[in-house]
Parts: C-alpha cells; structure tokens; sequence
C-alpha cells in the first residue's frame, strides 16, 4: 500500500532541518571559529617606519658621495723634512671604507700648546688646482714651516721646541694632538710659522 505523505509531515521535516542547521551554526560561535580565527589569520604587522631604521652616526654624503674627511676616518703623522731646515711634514692616511673630502676647510688649522692662539696662516700660492679628496688608503700632506729667517721686525726668531701640536679639521672642531716621529722636538716660531693647503702629493708638497 503506497505511503502518502501529508503536508503535517512536510512541515516536521523542514522544522528538524532547520534546528539542526542553527544549532551546527551556534556551536562554531562558541567554539573560536568564525569571524574570529579569520580577523587573526589576516592579520599584519605594519611596516617599519624610516625612523625605525638604525642610526649609523656617519656624516651624510654630499652630492659626489663623499663625506668630509673627519680625525675618526684619518690616521696622523708628522716629522722634520729630511734634508730640509724650517720644514715640517703632516700627513694624513684614511683608513675607512669611504672616500672623504677636504671641500669644507682646505688646508689643516695648526695651534701650538694653546687653543687661544690663532691657527697658523696658509700660504695661498700652495692651493691646488682642485681640492684634494682621499679614497680610502690615500694620504694626503701638508708641508709646515716652521719659522721665517727673519721675524717680522727683521731679528731672527728661533721660537720654541715642540713635540706634540693640535690638528683640526674644521673651524669649531676640538684639535687633534699629533706627536712628532719619535717624540724628537723640532723648534718652531708660531709668530711666522705658516702651512700649505692640503696636497694630493709629496712631490706637490715639496716645493714650498
């Protein structure tokens, strides 16, 4: 006998359907699954700022990379001239990385035992052609003298032994004290001492 189904049955059946879907839905609220576990799986961190990025301490680089040449990247050296009177040699060897430059104050600001004292005047006549720079294991030079024959009054001033001086390399920078080859003086007249610009050789150095 063929079974018929009434609209009472239908109705029972759509009514069971339902409350099994709500509560399979009510479950996967309670149990951490949903909207919750999507928010934390699309979840970024933010991307670093600029300002997050390390500070390296260095000198920014001017428009031809180079930086200004500063005591940290130069290695200091000074002596009598061999075979020279009234001369002294100052040289300066970079040992960084990086390329440097003497743009900003072209020749080295000498004081000898007091900072009051004016750095000695450059003689003009020495500056390159173009300024010296140092790529890394250069070495640039100046050529110091260390007293004129004849003081400005016209008497011969022999001035004072030294064995250590100040470098610096810039017009408010702290000076560097360089001490001579072996710690042997050498006598020098702050009142007529002068110095050259910096140069890119000895044999350009030589001739003042």
């Amino acid at each position: 006998m063929p079974i018929t189904v009434t609209a009472t049955t239908r109705r029972a059946a759509a009514a069971a359907l339902l409350a099994t879907a709500t509560l399979a839905l009510t479950a996967g609220c309670h149990d951490g699954v949903g909207h919750k576990a999507e928010d934390a799986a699309t979840a970024v961190s933010p991307a670093p700022t600029p300002s997050s990025a390390s500070d390296g301490g260095d000198p920014p680089p001017g428009p031809d990379g180079q930086v200004a040449c500063t005591p940290e990247m130069l290695k200091f050296h000074a002596g009598a001239m061999p075979r020279r009177t009234h001369r002294m040699l100052l040289t300066v060897t970079n040992f960084s990385d990086r390329p440097c430059t003497f743009a900003a104050q072209p020749y080295p600001l000498l004081r000898f035992g007091d900072d009051r004292q004016a750095p000695l005047p450059a003689i003009e006549a020495s500056e390159p052609p173009a300024v010296v720079s140092l790529p890394p294991n250069r070495t640039a030079y100046a050529l110091i003298t260390t007293s004129a024959a004849d003081g400005p009054d016209g008497k011969h001033h022999r001035g004072r032994k030294i064995s250590q001086f100040g470098v610096a390399l810039t017009a408010h920078a702290t000076p560097t004290q360089v001490g001579l080859d072996g710690r042997t003086p050498v006598r020098i007249d702050p009142s007529t001492a002068t110095v050259t610009y910096w140069q890119s050789s000895l044999a350009a150095t030589s001739k003042w």
